[in-house]
């Protein structure tokens, strides 16, 4: 449903490079808010920033190199979203709810994925 007011232009009428500028202050706001609040994600950044350096370190191919890069991003950007889900669920409300609880396990379910693929990918690289 549109809201009145919206005229169906970017909601602030932001265009061309003021709207990518604007967008990546929103995006830098985002990484700042997720890394204060969240000890989960200041933890993956440790373990995924140790996982890339071993990449460079260790003596493995390019195309593996590339894809242990490829998997933390996709493992830091799960948790960027299940954070912004948890967000949003505490601020409709912080009750107790079935749907709630749900939608936060969904989310937890989705990086849990997340690092198997980072530890399968490493068992492969590593043991073949």
């Amino acid at each position: 449903m549109q809201h009145p007011k919206d005229s169906g232009k970017y909601p602030h009428g932001k265009t061309g490079l003021s709207r990518i500028f604007h967008t990546l202050i929103h995006s830098r706001d985002g990484f700042i808010a997720t890394f204060r609040g969240e000890a989960a994600f200041r933890q993956l950044l440790l373990l995924h920033a140790l996982l890339i350096t071993a990449a460079f370190v260790l003596e493995i191919s390019t195309v593996e190199r590339a894809i242990v890069l490829a998997v933390c991003f996709i493992s830091l950007l799960v948790e960027l979203l299940n954070s912004a889900i948890e967000a949003v669920v505490d601020r409709i409300s912080l009750e107790q709810h079935p749907l709630s609880k749900n939608a936060k396990d969904m989310g937890s379910a989705a990086q849990t994925t997340a690092l198997l693929m980072v530890g399968a990918v490493w068992g492969v690289i590593l043991l073949g």
